[in-house]
């Protein structure tokens, strides 16, 4: 049962993740705005889609697949790309401090490495 639901949560997880990545991809200004990030230029544009939406897209299609195929390596990339944004998080407190606005986003990401690791534990492993 507990695996079932962890599988459900994790994919659930994955999806909200690939549609934030279509989201950034159709429309990359108004998508970072909401994430305190702007554009300068066309450059600015490109990187948004590249590297803000690949990194949704990358983290969700990682953990929609290790859901769906009930295997637990492949939450590796998510909790792995999950937990070094969380880090370089908290490399923004150290100097900056911890600004209000700062512990969602915070929040969300060390829920998902709680929940991605516990999927690395729990889900199954094919081949192994």
């Amino acid at each position: 049962m507990f695996r079932t639901l962890l599988r459900l949560i994790v994919g659930v997880i994955g999806v909200l993740a690939l549609l934030l990545a279509l989201r950034i991809w159709t429309n990359p200004v108004q998508a970072a705005a909401q994430l305190g990030v702007s554009a300068l230029g066309p450059l600015g544009v490109a990187t948004l889609r590249a590297d803000l939406a690949g990194f949704f897209a990358a983290a969700g299609g990682f953990a929609l697949a290790a859901a769906i195929r009930d295997d637990r390596r492949l939450l590796s990339a998510p909790l792995a790309m999950v937990g070094l944004a969380l880090v370089g998080r908290c490399l923004t407190v150290l100097p900056d401090g911890l600004a209000q606005p700062m512990i969602p986003p915070m929040a969300v990401e060390a829920g998902l490495v709680i929940l991605f690791a516990l999927g690395r534990r729990a889900l199954g492993s094919r081949g192994a």
